[in-house]
């Protein structure tokens, strides 16, 4: 099996996910890159354009949602076909985004794998479809902002509600319900630094444009 217009690329922070991703694909005879983050998947679509982007959107640096955003107001990029998975934005809300801006579909982590492999298959034996055009930068800043208010405040209960029971559970579980507080608290920590990010974009746009 060959792709003639290239890769797969995958974009993935958490290294036993890409791992799987990347042996699942190449296991079935895909050419197969990969990045960590956004800003590492601007750099391998630039060096070599792939046929699919497959990625995460709760990233550091520059998360799925900002990638996408990018790679679909490039004239040279906007026509790959992307594919978001995650196990955080899976609200009705977080998923009539990602399709807003053009993704082709929305996979939840945890994926079977074979519902991943007939996605890319599908994606990738399919006529070109027509996709929506690339969401104008404020009509994207604006649905951004509001879907990660949204994360933030899921995650600020979530660590709440982990903080309560880990006084509260017997000891045996301590251990795992701390090691699921530090996760969501670095997720939250991540989520504040895209909002302080795009505060800083926006605040620097509107002093551009005072006269």
């Amino acid at each position: 099996m060959s792709l003639s217009s290239g890769p797969i690329l995958i974009v993935e922070d958490i290294p036993n996910v890409l791992e799987l991703l990347e042996v699942t694909l190449t296991f079935k005879g895909y050419p197969v890159v990969t990045a960590r983050n956004g800003d590492e998947a601007l750099a391998r679509i630039a060096a070599e354009p792939p046929a699919l982007i497959l990625t995460d959107i709760l990233m550091p640096k520059l998360d799925g949602f900002a990638l996408a955003h990018q790679v679909r107001r490039n004239s040279r990029t906007r026509d790959i076909p992307i594919i978001f998975i995650s196990a955080t934005y899976i609200t009705p809300e977080d998923k009539a985004f990602a399709l807003s801006m053009g993704a082709i579909t929305f996979l939840e982590k945890p994926f079977e794998t074979e519902e991943l492999l007939l996605t890319v298959a599908e994606v990738l034996t399919s006529q070109a479809s027509t996709r929506p055009a690339p969401l104008p930068d404020e009509a994207f800043y604006r649905g951004y902002r509001e879907r990660l208010e949204a994360k933030l405040k899921d995650k600020q209960s979530q660590i709440t509600r982990a903080r309560n029971l880990i006084d509260t559970v017997p000891a045996d579980q301590r251990a795992a319900f701390q090691a699921l507080l530090t996760q969501t608290e670095a997720q939250r920590d991540e989520i504040e630094k895209e909002l302080a990010a795009l505060h800083n974009l926006l605040h620097g746009e509107d002093e551009t444009k005072k006269p």
